[in-house]
Order: structure tokens, then sequence, then C-alpha cells
């Protein structure tokens, strides 16, 4: 029972931990366009509804390459993906 209570709060730890997280310190004028975060999302597959900031992210909440709705989260100067919801 205890470890499925310490798996709990390991959990719990690491999705917060990603909340606060930012993808990057790296200045914004070293970020890709949304132009070109766009075209680089789009060749993976997704298909976007929204593009957004947040935590330091491109933030794309929309459908993956198997049509499923995704919230996933990209780092804006190189462009690959870091996390998806």
């Amino acid at each position: 029972m205890q470890r499925i209570a310490l798996a709990a709060v390991l959990s719990i730890a690491s999705l917060s931990a990603f909340a606060g997280q930012s993808c990057t310190d790296a200045p914004k004028s070293s970020w890709m366009s949304k132009e070109q975060i766009t075209a680089q999302v789009k060749g993976m597959g997704y298909t976007i509804k929204k593009l957004g900031v947040e935590d330091n992210c491109y933030e794309v909440k929309g459908l993956d390459k198997d049509g499923k709705k995704v919230e996933a989260y990209f780092n804006p100067v190189d462009g690959k993906l870091v996390k998806t919801k």
C-alpha cells in the first residue's frame, strides 16, 4: 500500500514540476517564428486548432497524426516536442 501511495506522490510531483518548467531560457529573438513552428508541427502530422505560448514553450492544441485530441508543447528554439497531454 505504501508503494502505491509513493508512486502516486511521485507522479503528481513530476506533473507539477513540468507545470512551472519552461522549455527554454533563450531570448525570444532566437525563437522560431510562428510560421516556422506551424510548418514544422504540421510536417510532423499535427492539425493545429490553436497555437500559443505557455511557459516559454509553443503550445499547440489540436489533433495528432492519429486524429486524437492533443495538447503538445514544443521547444521554440529548435521545434522539438517536449511534452504532450
